[in-house]
């Protein structure tokens, strides 16, 4: 059936990919020429900015201020809506977004308020909520929570305690516990007429799947036999633009070809658009005079962001296969996207926890000149065993964990692999946590004092603060357990979730042939940077990370497989994952996943590493790690 619009496609574009993306990008994709949005979607919020959110909000209820701050994120209205209603309204636009963040209804309430403002009429916003598991309770423990919830495994829907994620113990205060709602909310509230729609916690794609649930009205009953394919094609074209300019260049291995393009290239970065067909393929692509670039390669690389097995990306409505994607370069900055298959959803839902452990701190020192890094080594030893003695002689328990990283030497991302050693240059981080703020206070004067006692050629780089040390962890809660409603005007409706299988069927989901290996035994090889065969994208998911390997060419597939395994990247990386490492394929991209288990230092939110989210884990792969392939394979410009 033709799309509610009556255009031949929908036309859906992603402003943000986060709280801190240009606000600047919603005006372009409402402006520029090429766009044409029949919906402009937004994702302001991941694991920290749910965490910072919740740390403000508990803050402001314990010392009873109800007046200071919102839970919503306010960029939203004052750098985007207040500038771009009218046109939003004049092209027929409609927006979704989770800016509702944990206070959907005060979103929405705050938007209503706008429009009065700007005496524009007939604009219907809707909230979405359900996603608060915690309600009416300010901070509570996981006893709360016992009979229901299940541990989440990054590697096995089977053994659910594999690699998971450490629990808040020991009656730790769990400040916020967030469902990721599905895409159903957000169609009912088209639905009923709104032209606004501002959720809580969704799953990130379903910004996107919501509108098109509604515009080409799919249900169970209607599309018997594509109804899951379907809602995993539009799943996909979610995760692609979720994530803003990852998808048009922005992360892209190859970035000279982003940072120098036409119209600007990074300094006027192109957002994705799709344009999704009734048949379920769409295409990727970006308004027509902005920077980057929309390739094959850059789609490739944001299918893999973030994801775990890519037979089982779980989302609330549907289980996504993503094996089979096939991706087609059809023109100038735009690519094809058809393959994905779709399985019946689970009966749980992913939530999001975060909970406080006591408090944590980092600082930060530059040091230049000859032996720069051996200089930062011996200060970043002497502030901690400095620090240490102190609080002996204080009567103070040690620190529970510290860290020391001399930047610009290497060492935080490729250890013992490091090859920077001679820099003159260095910043040195120093952090650590402990269960007492006073014990942080000490330390952060510390790492002060070196500036004149310690090493030549040390200044400052900036005054540390304690700050909460707050964690994230995954887990499961039933969907009986998450009521999901929309509230337009003062009409308020329950939205049921589709049946699910309550005997696991997406434990069953086919397998399908391996990727041919090169031989063992096959001779004339030479080695060359995996980043001359390939291309890599790294993401985070709690503590894990996955680094994505996508062949630049099918025929180097057989030898990366050959050289590129799970016990290669296991010794390359031991230096930061502590935990399992895991190879999937994905035949449809030529590609590999790799998933890295504790290798972030406990996630985004505590981690005392640079590199919290490992973004760079890709890079560091392509750029580290040999692979072996025939002399006459060699790219002209390869890496040797």
């Amino acid at each position: 059936m033709p799309p509610k619009s009556g255009k031949p496609n929908v036309r859906i574009g992603c402003y943000s990919a986060f709280l801190g993306d240009s606000p600047e990008a919603a005006a372009q994709l409402v402006h520029e020429e090429g766009a044409n949005l029949d919906y402009l979607v937004a994702d302001y919020l991941a694991e920290i900015t749910l965490g910072v959110l919740a740390m403000k909000k508990n803050a402001r209820l314990i010392t009873n201020n109800k007046n200071n701050g919102v839970d919503y994120i306010q960029q939203f209205l004052n750098q985007v809506l207040s500038r771009l209603l009218p046109d939003l309204k004049k092209n027929k636009t409609k927006v979704i977004t989770n800016a509702g963040a944990l206070d959907p209804l005060g979103c929405k309430a705050a938007i209503e308020k706008l429009l009065d403002k700007l005496n524009i009429k007939d604009v219907k916003v809707a909230a979405v909520t359900g996603d608060d598991m915690m309600k009416d309770k300010n901070i509570t423990t996981l006893d709360t929570f016992k009979e229901d919830i299940i541990s989440f495994s990054p590697l096995s829907v089977k053994n659910l305690e594999l690699d998971a994620d450490r629990f808040p113990s020991n009656n730790e205060p769990i400040i916020s516990m967030n469902a990721y709602l599905g895409a159903k909310g957000i169609a009912a509230a088209l639905e009923a007429g709104a032209d606004i729609v501002v959720t809580g916690r969704v799953v990130d794609s379903a910004i996107v799947v919501g509108p098109l649930i509604y515009e080409y009205g799919w249900e169970p009953s209607k599309q018997k036999d594509t109804y899951y394919d379907l809602l995993a094609s539009a799943s996909l074209a979610g995760h692609i633009i979720e994530c803003g300019c990852h998808a048009t260049g922005g992360n892209f291995t190859d970035w000279r070809k982003a940072a120098y393009s036409p119209y600007g290239g990074y300094s006027n970065m192109g957002y994705p658009i799709v344009e999704f067909q009734e048949n379920g393929e769409f295409i990727v692509t970006k308004p027509v005079k902005t920077g980057g670039l929309v390739t094959v390669g850059t789609v490739a690389e944001q299918i893999l962001y973030e994801t775990l097995d890519p037979a089982l990306y779980i989302l609330a409505d549907v289980i996504l296969d993503m094996r089979q994607v096939q991706l087609t370069q059809i023109g100038d900055n735009r690519v094809h996207v058809k393959g994905a298959k779709g399985y019946q959803a689970t009966p749980y839902l992913k939530c999001c926890g975060i909970f406080m452990d006591g408090w944590s701190v980092n600082g930060t020192l530059i040091i230049g000149g000859e032996n720069a890094k051996a200089k930062a080594e011996a200060v970043g030893k002497a502030i901690i065993e400095r620090a240490q003695r102190i609080l002996k002689q204080r009567n103070m328990e040690d620190f529970r964990e510290f860290n020391i990283e001399p930047l610009g030497t290497e060492i935080a991302l490729y250890g013992a692999n490091a090859k920077a050693h001679a820099t003159r240059e260095v910043v040195l981080r120093v952090s650590a946590t402990h269960n007492e703020r006073k014990a942080l206070q000490m330390l952060s004067n510390e790492i002060m004092a070196p500036v004149t006692c310690m090493a030549p050629g040390t200044g400052f780089g900036g005054t540390p603060i304690p700050l909460p040390n707050v964690v994230h962890f995954p887990c499961l809660l039933p969907k009986s357990k998450a009521i999901t409603e929309f509230v337009l005007g003062s009409t308020t409706q329950k939205i049921a979730w589709d049946t699910w299988d309550d005997t696991h069927k997406y434990q069953n989901i086919p397998n399908l042939p391996p990727i041919p290996c090169a031989p063992a035994n096959v001779t004339g090889l030479v080695k060359t940077k995996l980043i001359s065969v390939a291309y890599g994208r790294s993401g985070d998911k709690g503590d894990v990370s996955n680094v994505g390997i996508i062949a630049r060419d099918p025929k180097y597939l057989p030898y990366i497989k050959r050289s590129v395994t799970e016990e290669v990247i296991g010794k390359y990386m031991q230096h930061l994952c502590q935990g399992s490492v895991k190879r999937y394929e994905l035949p449809g991209l030529s590609a590999f996943n790799f998933v890295l288990t504790h290798a972030l230092g406990g996630g985004g939110l505590n981690s005392l590493l640079m590199d919290k989210q490992g973004k760079s884990f890709a890079q560091v792969v392509v750029s580290g790690v040999d692979v072996e392939i025939p002399a006459d394979m060699i790219p002209a410009d390869a890496r040797l």
